[in-house]
């Protein structure tokens, strides 16, 4: 089962300039779709008056969840040529604008496919690449008798944790890696438990434990 990815650290950004018009490209980690419009909505304001804010995303693992968007660009000049740079770097979890300050001078179909890929590789090419596991989350949830326990297995199985709250009881959701779901899930709870492997394997209850697959 493929269960890594490679996407971005963190947002990098470059340009390109082509007789006088200038692409300012920005490159963003993302883990969905919705992550998308804050980030443009956020250049449109900082940009008011450039002329196009052109854009690519792909997401998710087997490369099928993406889109490409000229806004107002000669159809396939822009989006199309921001996704490449995207695959080109065999990345997936980005989303990357190239905002269009027109300087005047028409480029030409050729000229724009051009000016977008080299603003979209301008940004890409500097970005940290990071490989990612994909995971399946859990919510853990205990008694305050169980929380160190609970909190120690989880550090020693080196599990990440994506949410916590804790008051009279507690609230952890982890995430594992998905190919190793049910061996982990096996050791979590032998480790909570103080449990032997084989009692593990049979997936028991553990009084004041509750684990709830969220995805």
């Amino acid at each position: 089962m493929e269960d890594t990815y490679r996407t971005i650290e963190s947002t990098s950004t470059g340009d390109f300039r082509d007789r006088g018009s200038k692409f300012l490209a920005y490159a963003y980690p993302i883990g969905s779709e919705t992550d998308c419009p804050p980030f443009l909505e956020a250049l449109r304001k900082e940009h008011p008056k450039a002329r196009h804010y052109c854009y690519a995303y792909r997401i998710g693992m087997g490369g099928l969840n993406f889109r490409a968007n000229d806004d107002g660009e000669p159809s396939g000049t822009a989006g199309r040529p921001i996704l490449g740079q995207i695959d080109r770097f065999g990345l997936t979890n980005v989303f990357v604008v190239v905002v269009r300050y027109f300087g005047g001078t028409l480029l030409g179909a050729s000229g724009l496919i051009n000016a977008y890929r080299s603003a979209a590789e301008a940004a890409l090419s500097p970005a940290v690449k990071v490989d990612k596991l994909v995971e399946k989350h859990f919510r853990l949830e205990f008694g305050y008798a169980l929380m160190s326990d609970v909190m120690q297995a989880v550090k020693k199985l080196h599990l990440s944790i994506v949410e916590q709250q804790f008051g009279d009881s507690g609230e952890v959701v982890i995430g594992i890696r998905k190919s190793q779901v049910q061996p982990t899930l096996v050791q979590l709870i032998a480790q909570i438990g103080n449990l032997h492997q084989e009692e593990a394997e049979k997936l028991p209850e553990i009084e004041g434990l509750k684990i709830v697959a969220l995805d």
